[in-house]
């Protein structure tokens, strides 16, 4: 409110009024401002561009995972759900190649296989292995491979035995054989452990697990 004395009451008023109106002209401008530079303009035709460069993109990799497919299975690609469809393809071609008779009179055929390099293997490593061939020695991971899988078919029998011996009633040798058992499956499973680290790539074993095997003797 404006106060006013009896004297100069009409200035200080009109005064007053001036003020209030060119507050609101500034506070209208100021707005008008604010919202051009913040709200920023949306370009349809942007957009519609992007999108299309989308769907161009997705169209060449989709052309190009299907191109990795047998021919079989080109423009199916979305019906394929797992490995096993191709190679199922792939089994198909080579049982189709055996009818034809494409696998007869190979090169070398009746003679044993040259296994003395390995064309799949770091030249290093094949050199190293022809080595201790010659040598009468073995990488480490051939003998251990050896040692685990003779102590697996030693505790197997020795599981098959215990379990025998619980269908026959006899319930305190069972108990005492399976902590035995049990204790020698970590060791066992140790050694997979170990194996599998200094074991060439694709040649991992697995280990033993109690439930599988107890399965496996019920059967």
């Amino acid at each position: 409110m404006a106060v006013c004395s009896a004297r100069n009451g009409k200035v200080v008023f009109s005064s007053w009024l001036i003020n209030k109106s060119n507050n609101k002209k500034k506070s209208a401008i100021f707005w008008r401002a604010a919202s051009s530079s913040s709200i920023p303009k949306i370009d349809g035709n942007k957009d519609k561009s992007t999108g299309e460069e989308e769907r161009r993109l997705s169209a060449v990799i989709d052309s190009v995972n299907d191109r990795k497919l047998p021919p079989e299975l080109r423009g199916q690609r979305n019906s394929v759900r797992s490995e096993t469809d191709i190679i199922n393809v792939v089994e198909q071609r080579i049982w189709h190649s055996m009818e034809e008779g494409q696998f007869e009179n190979l090169p070398g055929k009746g003679k044993p296989l040259n296994l003395s390099t390995d064309s799949h293997a770091d030249p290093a490593e094949d050199t190293l292995y022809r080595i201790l061939s010659k040598n009468g020695c073995a990488p480490e991971w051939v003998e251990l491979n050896k040692e685990i899988t003779r102590e697996i078919s030693e505790w197997r029998l020795a599981l098959k035995k215990a379990w025998m011996s619980k269908c026959n009633g006899d319930y305190s040798t069972w108990i005492e054989g399976s902590e035995i058992l049990q204790v020698q499956l970590r060791d066992i499973n140790n050694k997979v452990f170990r194996y599998n680290l200094i074991v060439p790539f694709g040649r991992q074993m697995f280990g033993l697990k109690w439930e599988k095997e107890l399965d496996r003797v019920k059967e």
